[in-house]
Protein backbone atom coordinates (compact mmCIF):
# COMPACT_ATOMS: atom_id res chain seq x y z
CA UNK A 1 0.00 0.00 0.00
CA UNK A 2 1.87 3.18 -0.63
CA UNK A 3 1.97 6.46 1.25
CA UNK A 4 -1.83 8.04 0.13
CA UNK A 5 -3.36 4.27 1.51
CA UNK A 6 -4.06 3.51 -2.02
CA UNK A 7 -2.62 0.05 -3.54
CA UNK A 8 -0.15 -0.11 -5.43
CA UNK A 9 -0.83 -2.59 -8.49
CA UNK A 10 3.10 -1.83 -10.61
CA UNK A 11 6.27 -0.49 -9.35
CA UNK A 12 9.17 0.20 -12.08
CA UNK A 13 12.72 0.39 -10.49
CA UNK A 14 15.39 1.41 -12.45
CA UNK A 15 14.53 0.37 -15.92
CA UNK A 16 17.00 0.74 -18.71
CA UNK A 17 16.40 -0.07 -22.03
CA UNK A 18 19.08 0.34 -24.72
CA UNK A 19 19.06 -0.18 -28.86
CA UNK A 20 22.64 -2.27 -29.84
CA UNK A 21 23.45 -1.55 -33.73
CA UNK A 22 25.86 -1.12 -36.31
CA UNK A 23 26.24 1.89 -35.44
CA UNK A 24 26.81 1.56 -31.71
CA UNK A 25 23.90 1.59 -28.41
CA UNK A 26 21.46 4.16 -27.85
CA UNK A 27 20.09 4.77 -24.19
CA UNK A 28 16.04 4.75 -24.92
CA UNK A 29 15.37 4.33 -21.13
CA UNK A 30 17.42 5.39 -18.64
CA UNK A 31 17.16 3.98 -15.10
CA UNK A 32 13.53 5.63 -14.62
CA UNK A 33 11.42 4.66 -11.22
CA UNK A 34 7.99 5.05 -11.21
CA UNK A 35 4.69 3.35 -9.70
CA UNK A 36 1.13 3.02 -10.51
CA UNK A 37 -1.37 2.54 -8.00
CA UNK A 38 -4.84 0.12 -8.10
CA UNK A 39 -7.84 2.54 -9.83
CA UNK A 40 -5.34 5.22 -11.09
CA UNK A 41 -4.24 7.17 -14.17
CA UNK A 42 -0.50 8.00 -14.49
CA UNK A 43 0.26 10.21 -17.52
CA UNK A 44 3.50 9.84 -19.47
CA UNK A 45 4.52 13.26 -21.21
CA UNK A 46 7.19 13.57 -23.77
CA UNK A 47 8.43 14.59 -27.41
CA UNK A 48 9.08 11.54 -30.54
CA UNK A 49 12.00 9.90 -28.71
CA UNK A 50 11.94 10.75 -25.15
CA UNK A 51 11.81 7.09 -24.18
CA UNK A 52 7.61 7.30 -23.35
CA UNK A 53 6.87 4.02 -25.94
CA UNK A 54 9.94 2.08 -25.00
CA UNK A 55 8.59 2.50 -21.71
CA UNK A 56 4.97 0.97 -22.36
CA UNK A 57 6.98 -1.89 -25.06
CA UNK A 58 9.32 -2.90 -21.71
CA UNK A 59 6.67 -3.52 -19.27
CA UNK A 60 4.85 -5.38 -22.37
CA UNK A 61 8.21 -7.25 -23.24
CA UNK A 62 6.95 -6.56 -26.54
CA UNK A 63 10.37 -5.19 -28.02
CA UNK A 64 12.15 -6.93 -30.83
CA UNK A 65 15.30 -8.38 -29.20
CA UNK A 66 17.70 -7.63 -31.13
CA UNK A 67 18.36 -5.04 -31.36
CA UNK A 68 16.25 -3.91 -28.28
CA UNK A 69 17.54 -4.78 -24.93
CA UNK A 70 16.09 -4.39 -20.96
CA UNK A 71 19.77 -4.06 -19.89
CA UNK A 72 18.58 -3.85 -15.86
CA UNK A 73 15.95 -3.02 -13.78
CA UNK A 74 12.72 -4.28 -12.31
CA UNK A 75 9.27 -4.57 -13.12
CA UNK A 76 6.79 -5.15 -10.48
CA UNK A 77 3.56 -6.83 -10.67
CA UNK A 78 0.92 -6.58 -7.62
CA UNK A 79 -1.74 -9.36 -8.55
CA UNK A 80 -4.14 -8.87 -5.29
CA UNK A 81 -3.57 -11.12 -2.10
CA UNK A 82 -0.71 -12.42 -3.72
CA UNK A 83 3.28 -11.85 -3.65
CA UNK A 84 4.24 -9.18 -6.23
CA UNK A 85 6.07 -10.94 -9.73
CA UNK A 86 8.71 -9.41 -11.40
CA UNK A 87 7.45 -9.60 -15.55
CA UNK A 88 11.20 -8.92 -16.56
CA UNK A 89 11.94 -12.58 -15.25
CA UNK A 90 8.88 -14.55 -16.37
CA UNK A 91 8.89 -16.79 -19.40
CA UNK A 92 7.50 -15.81 -22.80
CA UNK A 93 4.74 -18.83 -22.73
CA UNK A 94 4.13 -17.20 -18.81
CA UNK A 95 4.14 -13.28 -19.92
CA UNK A 96 1.69 -14.30 -22.87
CA UNK A 97 -0.73 -15.04 -20.38
CA UNK A 98 -0.33 -12.58 -18.44
CA UNK A 99 -0.81 -10.18 -21.61
CA UNK A 100 -4.37 -9.51 -22.23
CA UNK A 101 -5.50 -11.26 -18.87
CA UNK A 102 -3.57 -8.62 -16.44
CA UNK A 103 -2.08 -6.02 -18.73
CA UNK A 104 -3.37 -4.77 -22.44
CA UNK A 105 -2.50 -2.14 -24.48
CA UNK A 106 -3.78 0.09 -26.89
CA UNK A 107 -1.93 1.49 -29.72
CA UNK A 108 -1.52 4.62 -31.07
CA UNK A 109 -2.68 3.37 -34.79
CA UNK A 110 -5.21 1.45 -35.08
CA UNK A 111 -5.12 0.90 -38.68
CA UNK A 112 -2.17 -0.97 -38.24
CA UNK A 113 -2.60 -2.68 -34.97
CA UNK A 114 -6.16 -4.48 -36.69
CA UNK A 115 -5.18 -7.17 -39.32
CA UNK A 116 -7.05 -6.12 -42.65
CA UNK A 117 -7.90 -8.81 -43.82
CA UNK A 118 -9.84 -10.03 -40.29
CA UNK A 119 -12.98 -9.03 -39.37
CA UNK A 120 -13.31 -6.31 -36.52
CA UNK A 121 -15.83 -8.35 -34.43
CA UNK A 122 -13.74 -12.00 -35.31
CA UNK A 123 -10.25 -10.49 -33.63
CA UNK A 124 -12.08 -9.26 -30.87
CA UNK A 125 -13.78 -12.55 -29.84
CA UNK A 126 -10.09 -14.35 -30.63
CA UNK A 127 -9.57 -12.58 -27.04
CA UNK A 128 -12.76 -14.35 -25.65
CA UNK A 129 -11.99 -17.71 -27.37
CA UNK A 130 -7.92 -17.83 -26.34
CA UNK A 131 -8.16 -16.29 -22.62
CA UNK A 132 -11.45 -17.37 -21.59
CA UNK A 133 -12.04 -20.56 -23.58
CA UNK A 134 -15.26 -19.67 -25.18
CA UNK A 135 -16.90 -21.41 -27.61
CA UNK A 136 -17.64 -19.39 -31.47
CA UNK A 137 -21.41 -18.53 -29.96
CA UNK A 138 -20.22 -17.33 -26.19
CA UNK A 139 -17.32 -15.29 -27.44
CA UNK A 140 -19.54 -13.53 -30.49
CA UNK A 141 -22.29 -11.97 -27.68
CA UNK A 142 -19.36 -11.75 -25.34
CA UNK A 143 -18.29 -8.71 -28.54
CA UNK A 144 -21.50 -7.64 -28.97
CA UNK A 145 -21.94 -6.61 -25.37
CA UNK A 146 -18.31 -4.93 -25.18
CA UNK A 147 -19.46 -3.34 -28.36
CA UNK A 148 -22.08 -1.59 -26.66
CA UNK A 149 -19.80 -1.01 -23.86
CA UNK A 150 -17.39 1.33 -25.51
CA UNK A 151 -20.52 3.02 -26.88
CA UNK A 152 -19.88 1.50 -30.88
CA UNK A 153 -23.14 2.23 -33.35
CA UNK A 154 -24.49 -0.49 -34.89
CA UNK A 155 -22.41 -3.05 -33.10
CA UNK A 156 -24.00 -6.03 -35.48
CA UNK A 157 -22.75 -4.04 -38.79
CA UNK A 158 -19.19 -3.32 -36.73
CA UNK A 159 -19.02 -7.13 -35.82
CA UNK A 160 -18.90 -8.05 -39.77
CA UNK A 161 -16.73 -5.23 -41.10
CA UNK A 162 -13.41 -5.14 -42.01
CA UNK A 163 -11.15 -2.16 -40.33
CA UNK A 164 -10.93 -0.37 -43.62
CA UNK A 165 -14.68 0.03 -43.59
CA UNK A 166 -15.36 2.01 -40.18
CA UNK A 167 -14.05 5.40 -39.64
CA UNK A 168 -10.65 6.21 -37.09
CA UNK A 169 -12.73 6.83 -34.23
CA UNK A 170 -14.37 3.57 -34.53
CA UNK A 171 -11.43 1.26 -35.18
CA UNK A 172 -9.85 2.74 -32.34
CA UNK A 173 -12.91 1.87 -30.03
CA UNK A 174 -12.30 -1.65 -31.32
CA UNK A 175 -9.34 -1.63 -30.02
CA UNK A 176 -9.97 -0.05 -27.23
CA UNK A 177 -12.92 -3.36 -26.47
CA UNK A 178 -10.09 -5.62 -27.33
CA UNK A 179 -7.44 -4.46 -24.76
CA UNK A 180 -10.18 -4.33 -21.68
CA UNK A 181 -12.49 -7.64 -23.38
CA UNK A 182 -10.78 -9.53 -20.10
CA UNK A 183 -10.80 -6.98 -17.63
CA UNK A 184 -7.14 -6.38 -17.29
CA UNK A 185 -5.35 -4.87 -14.15
CA UNK A 186 -3.74 -2.36 -15.85
CA UNK A 187 -4.70 -0.85 -19.50
CA UNK A 188 -1.49 0.99 -21.50
CA UNK A 189 -2.72 3.39 -24.06
CA UNK A 190 0.09 4.01 -26.12
CA UNK A 191 -1.21 8.10 -28.16
CA UNK A 192 -4.43 6.53 -28.83
CA UNK A 193 -6.06 9.68 -29.59
CA UNK A 194 -3.16 11.70 -31.97
CA UNK A 195 -4.31 10.92 -34.89
CA UNK A 196 -8.20 11.68 -33.98
CA UNK A 197 -10.09 15.23 -34.65
CA UNK A 198 -10.65 17.23 -30.93
CA UNK A 199 -14.13 16.18 -30.97
CA UNK A 200 -13.43 12.32 -31.63
CA UNK A 201 -10.44 12.65 -29.26
CA UNK A 202 -12.70 14.20 -26.12
CA UNK A 203 -15.39 11.06 -26.77
CA UNK A 204 -12.65 8.84 -26.39
CA UNK A 205 -11.00 10.12 -23.88
CA UNK A 206 -14.43 10.29 -21.97
CA UNK A 207 -14.97 6.64 -22.54
CA UNK A 208 -11.49 5.82 -21.70
CA UNK A 209 -12.07 7.12 -18.19
CA UNK A 210 -15.97 5.97 -17.30
CA UNK A 211 -14.50 2.23 -18.01
CA UNK A 212 -11.46 2.99 -15.68
CA UNK A 213 -14.31 3.67 -12.84
CA UNK A 214 -16.87 0.75 -14.36
CA UNK A 215 -13.67 -2.14 -14.20
CA UNK A 216 -11.59 -0.51 -11.77
CA UNK A 217 -8.64 -0.90 -14.64
CA UNK A 218 -5.52 1.40 -13.97
CA UNK A 219 -3.90 3.33 -16.57
CA UNK A 220 -1.05 4.82 -18.14
CA UNK A 221 -1.90 6.95 -20.99
CA UNK A 222 1.40 8.10 -22.85
CA UNK A 223 0.84 11.26 -25.28
CA UNK A 224 2.97 13.82 -26.41
CA UNK A 225 0.53 16.78 -25.30
CA UNK A 226 0.00 18.43 -21.57
CA UNK A 227 -3.68 19.29 -22.75
CA UNK A 228 -4.64 15.76 -22.93
CA UNK A 229 -2.82 14.38 -19.78
CA UNK A 230 -5.52 17.66 -17.98
CA UNK A 231 -7.75 15.25 -19.30
CA UNK A 232 -7.92 12.45 -17.90
CA UNK A 233 -4.73 11.36 -15.74
CA UNK A 234 -4.32 11.88 -11.69
CA UNK A 235 -0.40 11.99 -12.14
CA UNK A 236 2.11 12.63 -14.94
CA UNK A 237 5.74 12.30 -15.10
CA UNK A 238 7.50 13.95 -17.86
CA UNK A 239 10.08 12.19 -20.00
CA UNK A 240 13.33 13.75 -22.02
CA UNK A 241 16.01 11.68 -23.41
CA UNK A 242 14.95 8.46 -21.59
CA UNK A 243 14.82 10.03 -17.78
CA UNK A 244 12.44 11.09 -16.30
CA UNK A 245 12.64 15.17 -15.16
CA UNK A 246 9.42 15.90 -13.31
CA UNK A 247 6.77 14.07 -11.86
CA UNK A 248 3.61 15.05 -9.75
CA UNK A 249 0.05 15.94 -9.73
CA UNK A 250 -1.35 17.08 -13.07
CA UNK A 251 -2.72 20.62 -11.37
CA UNK A 252 0.52 21.00 -9.86
CA UNK A 253 3.02 20.19 -12.88
CA UNK A 254 0.06 22.48 -15.08
CA UNK A 255 0.29 25.40 -12.88
CA UNK A 256 3.74 25.12 -11.32
CA UNK A 257 6.15 23.43 -14.10
CA UNK A 258 9.82 23.36 -12.27
CA UNK A 259 11.67 21.78 -15.55
CA UNK A 260 12.55 24.10 -18.17
CA UNK A 261 11.43 21.37 -20.47
CA UNK A 262 8.04 20.99 -18.82
CA UNK A 263 7.32 24.31 -19.28
CA UNK A 264 8.45 24.17 -22.97
CA UNK A 265 5.95 21.37 -23.28
CA UNK A 266 3.56 24.05 -21.72
CA UNK A 267 4.01 26.75 -23.56
CA UNK A 268 4.27 25.16 -27.32
CA UNK A 269 0.82 24.35 -27.51
CA UNK A 270 -1.18 27.44 -28.83
CA UNK A 271 -2.79 29.37 -26.60
CA UNK A 272 -6.49 30.29 -27.09
CA UNK A 273 -7.35 33.80 -24.95
CA UNK A 274 -4.80 35.69 -27.51
CA UNK A 275 -2.47 35.36 -30.33
CA UNK A 276 1.25 35.02 -30.15
CA UNK A 277 3.78 36.63 -33.12
CA UNK A 278 5.46 33.01 -32.59
CA UNK A 279 4.69 30.35 -30.02
CA UNK A 280 7.79 29.25 -27.54
CA UNK A 281 9.47 26.38 -28.50
CA UNK A 282 11.23 23.55 -25.72
CA UNK A 283 14.38 24.80 -27.04
CA UNK A 284 13.43 28.36 -25.60
CA UNK A 285 13.31 27.23 -22.19
CA UNK A 286 16.07 24.10 -22.37
CA UNK A 287 18.23 27.50 -23.10
CA UNK A 288 17.56 29.03 -19.78
CA UNK A 289 19.25 28.10 -16.57
CA UNK A 290 17.77 25.27 -14.94
CA UNK A 291 16.33 27.24 -12.06
CA UNK A 292 14.01 29.72 -14.18
CA UNK A 293 11.22 30.76 -11.40
CA UNK A 294 7.94 31.56 -12.75
CA UNK A 295 8.56 35.22 -13.59
CA UNK A 296 11.36 34.04 -16.45
CA UNK A 297 8.45 31.22 -17.24
CA UNK A 298 5.61 34.69 -17.49
CA UNK A 299 7.92 37.03 -19.09
CA UNK A 300 8.66 34.95 -21.87
CA UNK A 301 5.19 34.80 -22.65
CA UNK A 302 4.19 38.08 -22.49
CA UNK A 303 7.03 39.48 -24.80
CA UNK A 304 5.22 37.07 -27.28
CA UNK A 305 1.74 38.26 -27.22
CA UNK A 306 0.08 40.41 -30.11
CA UNK A 307 -1.88 43.36 -28.74
CA UNK A 308 -5.33 42.88 -29.90
CA UNK A 309 -6.03 46.46 -31.32
CA UNK A 310 -2.59 45.43 -33.64
CA UNK A 311 -4.62 42.11 -34.53
CA UNK A 312 -7.79 44.18 -35.67
CA UNK A 313 -5.45 46.57 -37.40
CA UNK A 314 -4.26 44.10 -39.19
CA UNK A 315 -7.13 42.86 -40.65
CA UNK A 316 -8.87 45.81 -41.60
CA UNK A 317 -5.47 46.78 -43.67
CA UNK A 318 -5.79 43.41 -45.69
CA UNK A 319 -9.18 43.71 -46.00
CA UNK A 320 -8.82 46.89 -48.01
CA UNK A 321 -7.36 45.01 -50.97
CA UNK A 322 -9.01 43.51 -53.91
CA UNK A 323 -9.46 39.52 -53.08
CA UNK A 324 -6.79 37.32 -54.43
CA UNK A 325 -9.24 34.18 -54.07
CA UNK A 326 -13.37 34.36 -54.75
CA UNK A 327 -15.31 31.42 -54.69
CA UNK A 328 -19.07 31.48 -54.99
CA UNK A 329 -21.16 29.14 -54.97
CA UNK A 330 -19.42 26.65 -55.01
CA UNK A 331 -20.38 23.09 -55.17
CA UNK A 332 -18.54 19.04 -55.15
CA UNK A 333 -20.71 16.24 -54.92
CA UNK A 334 -20.22 12.69 -55.46
CA UNK A 335 -22.55 10.09 -57.09
CA UNK A 336 -23.22 7.77 -54.23
CA UNK A 337 -26.13 6.09 -56.03
CA UNK A 338 -26.98 4.68 -59.55
CA UNK A 339 -29.86 2.90 -60.66
CA UNK A 340 -29.02 -0.15 -63.12
CA UNK A 341 -29.00 2.23 -66.21
CA UNK A 342 -26.30 4.59 -64.76
CA UNK A 343 -28.13 7.74 -64.11
CA UNK A 344 -26.93 8.86 -60.33
CA UNK A 345 -30.21 9.17 -57.56
CA UNK A 346 -28.07 10.22 -54.98
CA UNK A 347 -24.70 12.21 -54.16
CA UNK A 348 -22.69 12.62 -51.25
CA UNK A 349 -22.54 16.78 -51.16
CA UNK A 350 -18.48 17.04 -49.96
CA UNK A 351 -18.93 20.73 -50.70
CA UNK A 352 -22.79 22.47 -50.97
CA UNK A 353 -22.93 25.98 -51.91
CA UNK A 354 -20.00 27.37 -50.04
CA UNK A 355 -19.13 31.47 -50.86
CA UNK A 356 -15.68 33.23 -49.03
CA UNK A 357 -12.77 35.48 -50.13
CA UNK A 358 -9.15 35.50 -49.46
CA UNK A 359 -7.28 39.00 -49.32
CA UNK A 360 -3.09 38.59 -50.18
CA UNK A 361 -1.49 38.10 -47.45
CA UNK A 362 -4.26 36.80 -45.50
CA UNK A 363 -4.39 33.58 -43.77
CA UNK A 364 -7.85 32.04 -43.58
CA UNK A 365 -8.58 29.20 -41.64
CA UNK A 366 -10.68 26.37 -42.41
CA UNK A 367 -11.73 24.40 -39.42
CA UNK A 368 -14.14 20.98 -38.69
CA UNK A 369 -14.52 17.59 -38.11
CA UNK A 370 -12.96 14.92 -40.20
CA UNK A 371 -15.90 14.01 -43.41
CA UNK A 372 -16.87 17.74 -43.22
CA UNK A 373 -15.55 18.77 -46.48
CA UNK A 374 -12.45 20.59 -45.86
CA UNK A 375 -9.88 18.65 -47.58
CA UNK A 376 -12.02 18.67 -50.88
CA UNK A 377 -12.82 22.42 -50.88
CA UNK A 378 -8.79 22.80 -50.75
CA UNK A 379 -8.45 20.20 -53.23
CA UNK A 380 -11.49 21.64 -55.16
CA UNK A 381 -10.20 25.48 -55.10
CA UNK A 382 -6.61 23.60 -56.55
CA UNK A 383 -8.28 21.52 -59.24
CA UNK A 384 -6.93 18.89 -58.03
CA UNK A 385 -10.62 17.75 -57.56
CA UNK A 386 -13.18 18.84 -60.18
CA UNK A 387 -16.20 21.08 -59.09
CA UNK A 388 -19.96 20.30 -59.95
CA UNK A 389 -20.98 23.80 -59.99
CA UNK A 390 -19.67 27.26 -58.76
CA UNK A 391 -17.00 29.67 -59.45
CA UNK A 392 -13.33 30.05 -58.31
CA UNK A 393 -11.99 33.58 -58.96
CA UNK A 394 -8.31 33.83 -58.57
CA UNK A 395 -6.23 37.12 -59.45
CA UNK A 396 -9.56 37.88 -61.29
CA UNK A 397 -9.57 34.45 -63.68
CA UNK A 398 -12.09 31.87 -62.84
CA UNK A 399 -10.45 28.55 -62.64
CA UNK A 400 -12.88 26.46 -63.48
CA UNK A 401 -13.14 27.75 -67.08
CA UNK A 402 -9.99 27.07 -67.77
CA UNK A 403 -8.38 24.20 -69.68
CA UNK A 404 -5.62 22.05 -67.53
CA UNK A 405 -3.42 23.79 -70.74
CA UNK A 406 -4.17 26.75 -69.72
CA UNK A 407 -4.40 26.34 -66.04
CA UNK A 408 -0.29 25.70 -66.14
CA UNK A 409 1.05 29.25 -65.54
CA UNK A 410 -1.69 29.09 -62.03
CA UNK A 411 -0.40 26.37 -61.49
CA UNK A 412 3.03 27.85 -60.04
CA UNK A 413 1.04 30.53 -57.95
CA UNK A 414 -0.96 28.23 -56.41
CA UNK A 415 0.23 25.02 -54.12
CA UNK A 416 -0.53 22.81 -51.21
CA UNK A 417 1.19 21.07 -48.24
CA UNK A 418 -0.45 17.80 -47.51
CA UNK A 419 -1.26 16.36 -44.31
CA UNK A 420 1.21 13.10 -44.31
CA UNK A 421 4.54 14.58 -45.29
CA UNK A 422 5.92 10.53 -45.91
CA UNK A 423 2.83 9.82 -48.13
CA UNK A 424 3.55 13.44 -49.93
CA UNK A 425 7.58 12.58 -50.80
CA UNK A 426 8.66 9.80 -53.55
CA UNK A 427 10.23 7.40 -50.95
CA UNK A 428 12.78 6.36 -54.05
CA UNK A 429 13.58 10.05 -55.02
CA UNK A 430 16.39 12.00 -52.98
CA UNK A 431 14.58 15.47 -51.44
CA UNK A 432 16.72 17.31 -53.26
CA UNK A 433 15.43 15.50 -56.67
CA UNK A 434 11.92 16.00 -54.80
CA UNK A 435 12.56 19.98 -54.79
CA UNK A 436 14.12 20.11 -58.19
CA UNK A 437 11.53 18.30 -60.39
CA UNK A 438 8.87 21.05 -60.01
CA UNK A 439 11.29 23.44 -61.26
CA UNK A 440 12.43 20.99 -64.08
CA UNK A 441 8.54 20.73 -64.56
CA UNK A 442 7.90 24.65 -64.60
CA UNK A 443 11.39 25.54 -66.45
CA UNK A 444 12.09 27.70 -63.80
CA UNK A 445 15.88 27.98 -63.47
CA UNK A 446 18.39 27.98 -66.88
CA UNK A 447 19.76 24.61 -65.45
CA UNK A 448 20.39 21.97 -63.16
CA UNK A 449 22.93 23.87 -61.46
CA UNK A 450 20.74 26.68 -60.55
CA UNK A 451 18.01 24.54 -59.81
CA UNK A 452 20.40 22.83 -57.37
CA UNK A 453 21.05 26.25 -56.08
CA UNK A 454 17.48 27.29 -55.42
CA UNK A 455 17.04 23.83 -53.74
CA UNK A 456 20.02 24.35 -51.08
CA UNK A 457 18.46 27.48 -50.58
CA UNK A 458 15.14 26.74 -49.83
CA UNK A 459 16.51 23.88 -47.38
CA UNK A 460 18.42 26.63 -45.45
CA UNK A 461 15.16 28.79 -45.36
CA UNK A 462 13.09 25.84 -43.72
CA UNK A 463 15.94 25.23 -41.24
CA UNK A 464 17.41 22.68 -43.01
CA UNK A 465 21.21 21.79 -44.08
CA UNK A 466 22.99 21.43 -47.74
CA UNK A 467 24.02 18.15 -46.49
CA UNK A 468 20.53 16.42 -46.82
CA UNK A 469 19.74 17.07 -50.39
CA UNK A 470 20.72 13.74 -51.21
CA UNK A 471 19.57 11.72 -48.31
CA UNK A 472 15.97 10.12 -48.41
CA UNK A 473 12.23 10.58 -46.92
CA UNK A 474 12.96 7.72 -44.49
CA UNK A 475 15.67 9.61 -43.02
CA UNK A 476 14.21 12.18 -41.46
CA UNK A 477 12.03 12.40 -38.58
CA UNK A 478 8.70 13.95 -38.97
CA UNK A 479 8.71 17.61 -38.62
CA UNK A 480 12.16 17.28 -40.76
CA UNK A 481 9.85 15.55 -43.81
CA UNK A 482 7.24 18.76 -43.52
CA UNK A 483 9.72 21.19 -43.97
CA UNK A 484 10.80 19.07 -46.98
CA UNK A 485 7.35 19.80 -47.75
CA UNK A 486 7.25 23.24 -47.95
CA UNK A 487 10.25 23.84 -48.91
CA UNK A 488 9.08 22.05 -52.05
CA UNK A 489 6.02 24.03 -52.15
CA UNK A 490 8.09 26.74 -52.34
CA UNK A 491 10.07 26.31 -55.05
CA UNK A 492 7.64 27.79 -57.44
CA UNK A 493 7.44 30.61 -55.92
CA UNK A 494 3.76 30.74 -55.20
CA UNK A 495 1.70 33.49 -54.24
CA UNK A 496 -1.08 31.38 -52.48
CA UNK A 497 -0.66 28.28 -50.77
CA UNK A 498 -2.90 25.72 -49.08
CA UNK A 499 -1.85 23.62 -46.02
CA UNK A 500 -3.89 20.76 -45.50
CA UNK A 501 -3.56 19.61 -41.84
CA UNK A 502 0.25 20.41 -42.24
CA UNK A 503 0.75 20.07 -38.48
CA UNK A 504 -1.89 17.38 -37.53
CA UNK A 505 0.50 14.50 -37.47
CA UNK A 506 3.30 15.95 -35.44
CA UNK A 507 4.25 16.50 -31.82
CA UNK A 508 3.17 19.60 -29.82
CA UNK A 509 6.73 20.82 -30.08
CA UNK A 510 7.69 19.87 -33.95
CA UNK A 511 3.99 21.16 -34.35
CA UNK A 512 5.00 24.85 -32.88
CA UNK A 513 8.50 24.93 -35.02
CA UNK A 514 6.33 24.09 -38.08
CA UNK A 515 3.82 26.64 -37.59
CA UNK A 516 6.56 29.50 -36.50
CA UNK A 517 8.13 28.78 -39.98
CA UNK A 518 4.91 28.78 -41.73
CA UNK A 519 4.47 32.63 -40.10
CA UNK A 520 8.10 33.78 -40.82
CA UNK A 521 7.47 32.42 -44.48
CA UNK A 522 4.14 34.19 -44.78
CA UNK A 523 5.66 37.38 -43.60
CA UNK A 524 8.59 36.88 -46.07
CA UNK A 525 7.38 35.92 -49.19
CA UNK A 526 4.08 37.70 -48.38
CA UNK A 527 2.44 34.22 -48.69
CA UNK A 528 -1.75 33.82 -48.51
CA UNK A 529 -2.64 30.84 -47.06
CA UNK A 530 -5.92 28.51 -46.24
CA UNK A 531 -5.26 26.73 -43.30
CA UNK A 532 -7.29 23.87 -42.69
CA UNK A 533 -7.13 21.74 -39.66
CA UNK A 534 -9.63 19.72 -37.67
CA UNK A 535 -7.93 21.65 -34.16
CA UNK A 536 -9.53 24.95 -34.01
CA UNK A 537 -6.63 26.31 -31.25
CA UNK A 538 -4.22 26.21 -34.08
CA UNK A 539 -6.56 27.93 -37.09
CA UNK A 540 -7.15 30.10 -34.51
CA UNK A 541 -3.16 30.49 -33.61
CA UNK A 542 -3.03 30.95 -37.58
CA UNK A 543 -5.56 33.07 -39.02
CA UNK A 544 -6.85 36.91 -39.30
CA UNK A 545 -10.20 34.95 -40.11
CA UNK A 546 -11.68 31.61 -40.09
CA UNK A 547 -14.49 29.61 -41.28
CA UNK A 548 -16.15 26.44 -39.29
CA UNK A 549 -17.37 23.85 -41.96
CA UNK A 550 -19.89 21.19 -40.96
CA UNK A 551 -21.47 18.85 -43.67
CA UNK A 552 -20.55 20.56 -46.73
CA UNK A 553 -21.20 24.12 -45.46
CA UNK A 554 -19.98 27.06 -43.55
CA UNK A 555 -22.11 27.49 -40.90
CA UNK A 556 -19.40 30.10 -39.41
CA UNK A 557 -17.64 33.31 -40.70
CA UNK A 558 -15.76 35.41 -39.30
CA UNK A 559 -12.90 36.50 -37.20
CA UNK A 560 -10.99 34.22 -35.76
CA UNK A 561 -10.90 35.96 -32.46
CA UNK A 562 -14.66 36.72 -32.60
CA UNK A 563 -15.64 33.13 -33.66
CA UNK A 564 -13.54 32.17 -30.30
CA UNK A 565 -14.79 34.23 -27.81
CA UNK A 566 -18.82 34.72 -29.05
CA UNK A 567 -19.52 31.58 -31.45
CA UNK A 568 -23.00 31.95 -32.66
CA UNK A 569 -23.52 28.09 -34.00
CA UNK A 570 -23.41 25.32 -31.47
CA UNK A 571 -21.34 23.02 -33.72
CA UNK A 572 -18.57 26.12 -32.76
CA UNK A 573 -19.09 26.05 -29.76
CA UNK A 574 -18.59 21.52 -29.26
CA UNK A 575 -15.40 22.01 -31.40
CA UNK A 576 -14.10 24.77 -28.86
CA UNK A 577 -15.41 22.89 -25.76
CA UNK A 578 -13.55 19.62 -27.50
CA UNK A 579 -10.21 21.19 -27.03
CA UNK A 580 -8.01 19.61 -24.09
CA UNK A 581 -6.03 20.76 -21.22
CA UNK A 582 -8.72 24.11 -20.65
CA UNK A 583 -7.95 22.95 -16.95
Amino acid sequence: MHSDGRELLLEVQGLTTVFRTEEGTTTAVDGIDFYIQRGETLGIVGESGSGKSVTALSLMRLLQSPPAHIEQGKVLLYPQAATPVDLLQLSEPEMRRRRGNELSMIFQEPMTSLNPVLRCGEQVAEVFRLHRGMPKAAARAAVMDIFRKVRLPEPERIYSAFPHQISGGQKQRVMIAMALACHPALLIADEPTTALDVSVQKSILELINELRQELGTSVLFITHDLGVIAEIADRVLVMHQGKIVEQGRVADIFHRPQHPYTQGLLACRPPLHYKMRRLPVVADFLQMQTDANEEDFATHIARLRIPAAETQARIAELQQQQPLLQVTDLKTWFPARKTWLGSTTEYIKAVDGVSFEVYPGETLGLVGESGCGKTTLGRTILRLTEATAGQISFDEQDLLCLSEKALQPLRREMQIIFQDPYASLNPRATIGRAIVEPMQVHRIGENDRERRDRALELLATVGLEAKHYDRYPHEFSGGQRQRICIARALALNPRFVVCDEAVSALDVSVQAQVLNLLMELREKHQLTYIFISHDLSVVKLMSDRMMVMNAGKIVEYGQAEAIYSNPQSDYTRRLIAAIPGTF
